[in-house]
């Protein structure tokens, strides 16, 4: 395998597979309030506090006063995996760890504020992380070729404003101005072309291929600015129901970065003075890659059954198609198994999705009100060809169920806790093709994953 399978991970990862842990489906993180989290994210036409930034930016025209809510949602994700197989590009298996555990704990925060400017028009200010990842398999994995780590933020920031036009209807609209940060960890086998040639041999000698070792590795960082809007309309149908659409519009990153590069032992390190410093490899090379995140549509629902219990429904669609294909540009043109080439291709051909989710809340007494939900979430990933290991993404159920604390007129706690149930995942890739920057070989592996989050959130009413 070449040095650039590398960067190839680099900016393609890390902007491309930005939810590439278990928090929900395609790039999403999953939740953006803990208030919605106790409903598996079905309660967006409530507009209970600030939040419905995120959900409904319409929905700040039902709040009754000037707010600020702070929101934490600390996720504990497990994806265990099993190689069954896994050969470098000459067909050698690679030697190392088979199994073991490849993600962290990760913790996302979120702030919202409304400023009710008069009777009609609310301002607010959201600042939420909308993907976010870390997945870190063993330095020795034999999936090490593929990718070995990647680590991925993205914080939005989004000015809204709503505007009631009259007691039924309101409307809200939103910018949105999305930084993304990623870091990537990639081996090569940079051994490769001495193994064919042992394996060339008359009679072919696969022992002293097997022997060759010459692994190097590359730490990346890259990040980029890109920007999108929000659309939002909530109506009010009577006093007891009322329904919502919200639009959240596609945001163009071009993720540009820089790898730098490290040889493992003797073996890599003679090849890398040598034959690789004449074929377009350097210490330090440019990158870049153009990632469309996906737009979505949510419609949402809330019927008041009685002056106690409420019931909550969201259905989200969202055009995970558009991660079709991308292309990862180099700065140099490198020399390739099939000639040369700056580019490093990848077609993931994910399919549009949806999420349906239900739920419930229950006002117990003044202060407190229990929560709960479940929620659908497909996979956009189509079958086990196209799935890739850092992202060993499956079909999901959110169990979601959660509690609402009043302190006085101006203080709210809120606390969620969701379990997500994912299916079992197979992963399969044949080896590169040898036609643009990549060499690596075919591999297998099976994932058993899920996942916890745990929220808290605090909302301060200005009365």
């Amino acid at each position: 395998m070449t040095p650039s399978t590398l960067k190839k991970t680099v900016l393609l990862l890390g902007t491309a597979f930005a939810a590439a842990s278990v928090h929900a489906s395609g790039y999403h993180f999953g939740t953006q309030s803990v208030n919605a989290q106790g409903t598996a994210n079905a309660a967006a036409a409530e507009a209970a506090d600030t939040s419905t930034i995120f959900y409904n930016p319409a929905g700040l025209s039902k709040l009754d006063s000037s707010q600020i809510s702070v929101n934490a949602n600390i996720v504990f994700p497990s994806i265990r995996y099993e190689a069954d197989s896994a050969t470098d590009f000459t067909g050698i298996p690679v030697q190392g760890s088979k199994s073991g555990k490849i993600t962290k704990t990760t913790v996302a925060p979120h702030v919202y504020g409304a400023y009710k400017a008069n009777d009609d028009v609310t301002l607010g200010l959201g600042v939420y992380v909308p993907f976010g990842s870390a997945t870190e398999y063993e330095k020795d994995s034999v999936l090490r070729y593929n990718i070995n780590k990647l680590g991925l933020t993205t914080i939005a920031i989004e000015p809204v404003v709503a505007w009631k036009l009259n007691d039924r209807h309101s409307f809200g609209a939103g910018v949105i101005a999305q930084h993304t940060s990623a870091e990537l960890r990639k081996y090569a086998d940079w051994g490769i072309m001495e193994k064919a040639k042992a394996l060339q041999e008359t009679p072919p000698n696969p022992t002293k291929a097997a022997q060759i070792k010459a692994d190097g590795h590359a730490d990346v960082k890259g990040s980029d600015w890109g920007f999108g809007y929000q659309l939002a309309w909530m109506w009010d149908i009577n006093d007891r129901a009322r329904v919502g659409v919200n639009y959240r519009s596609k945001v163009s990153h071009t993720l540009k970065g820089d790898a730098e590069w490290a040889a493992d032992g003797a073996a890599a390190k003679a090849l890398w003075s040598t034959t690789l410093a004449t074929n377009g490899y350097t210490a330090n090379e440019k990158a870049s890659v153009k990632i469309v995140t996906p737009e979505s549509l949510s419609v949402h629902g809330m019927y008041k059954a009685t002056d106690k219990f409420n019931l909550f429904g969201d259905v989200t669609w969202t055009r995970h198609s558009r991660f079709n294909k991308a292309e990862l540009v180099f700065e140099n043109t490198k020399k390739i198994v099939n000639g040369q080439s700056d580019r490093t291709t990848i077609t993931p051909n994910w399919r549009n999705t949806y999420k349906v989710g239900f739920g419930g809340s229950y006002q117990i007494s003044e202060p407190l009100q229990l929560r709960a939900g479940i929620a659908f979430d497909k996979s956009p990933v189509r079958n086990a060809d196209y799935r890739m290991n850092s992202l060993p993404d499956g079909n999901r159920i959110w169990f979601s169920a959660g509690m609402k604390y009043n302190i006085g007129k101006n203080h709210v706690v809120d606390a969620a806790y969701t379990h997500i149930h994912i299916n079992d995942t197979t992963y399969r890739t044949a080896k590169a093709s040898g036609n643009d920057v990549d060499s690596k070989g075919a591999s297998s592996a099976r994932f058993k994953n899920h996942a916890d989050i745990i929220g808290l959130q605090y909302t301060y009413k200005f009365k």
